[in-house]
């Protein structure tokens, strides 16, 4: 058996032509929607996602709003930007890209995001409404895969989803939409004993890990659902939590490092900036 693949190219695209009728839409009525990303620093990672996030907003039509901070900038000085930038009606999404150099703090940052603004899902007030199952800003990574799981039509009430990784950012949101879904979640981590046990018996598998290959064959259980969000650099290649080659001849579907969970994120911080402007429409 070979597994299915879930192609987030694919699907991104398919999203993205849905998102340019809804700035279309927006636009038809004076709104055009804007995103604000802040890079402090000279992360040449950082750089490159900033750069993928303003080449999505430019094609789907969102306005694109790029404030560059030096190093040394400090903590009032970012604060002071985010909020200008809530105040500032053209701007519908605010993104401080991570991490932030050493000496600045993130959550504090984090949180001076207006809520409606948090186009990373990431503020305490969208966690919360995500949390009690209201109506808020998800996480983009989570909603993402979220998003290819269910693009494989399966009935997700009562499966056994296995997410392997407690972050705030991936872990803990993915394990709450899943419970949304009628899943029953078992939620691993670098503490958990016996983890081959638990991945076994997973209908879906989500590996947040950020271990290259860490999953293998013999940990997975046959026609399972299989979502890679790690992103790892192994001898110059990209390569995820999962080691590819030979889960997708066990699992039933299987999303590729690269290709897979990475493009979807872009495309949902595209889909919640526009989400934003259709709330503030």
């Amino acid at each position: 058996m070979s597994a299915i693949r879930i192609d987030g190219k694919t699907l991104s695209a398919e999203l993205r032509e849905k998102l340019k009728e809804r700035v279309n839409a927006l636009k038809a009525r004076g709104i055009t929607p804007g995103l604000a990303v802040i890079l402090v620093g000279e992360d040449e990672a950082s750089k490159i996602y900033v750069r993928n996030k303003e080449n999505g907003c430019e094609e789907i039509g969102v306005k694109s709003f790029s404030y560059r901070l030096p190093e040394t900038a400090t903590q009032s000085e970012l604060e002071e930007l985010i909020k200008k930038l809530n105040k500032d009606e053209n701007v519908n999404g605010i993104l401080v890209q991570l991490p932030l150099p050493n000496g600045l703090d993130e959550q504090k940052a984090l949180a001076l995001i207006d809520a409606k603004k948090d186009v990373d899902g990431f503020h305490i007030e969208n966690m919360g409404k995500l949390l009690i199952g209201t109506e808020g800003v998800v996480a983009c990574t989570p909603k993402g895969a979220m998003y290819m799981i269910r693009s494989t039509g399966i009935d997700l009430s009562g499966k056994h989803a296995v997410v392997i990784g407690r972050s705030n950012i991936v872990g803990k949101p993915m394990s709450v939409l899943l419970l949304g879904a009628n899943c029953t979640v078992t939620m691993c981590h670098s503490r958990t004993q016996n983890l081959k046990e638990f991945t076994k018996t997973a209908d879906i598998l989500v590996a947040a890990v950020g271990k290259a290959k860490f999953i293998t064959a013999d940990m997975v259980k046959p026609g399972a659902v299989v979502i890679d969000v790690g992103i790892n650099r192994v001898d110059g290649k990209v390569v995820g939590d999962v080691d590819y080659d030979s889960v997708s001849e066990v699992a039933g579907y299987i999303t590729p490092v690269p290709g897979g969970v990475g493009k979807m994120t872009i495309t949902m911080l595209l889909d919640n900036t526009v989400e934003a402007a259709e709330r503030y429409a």
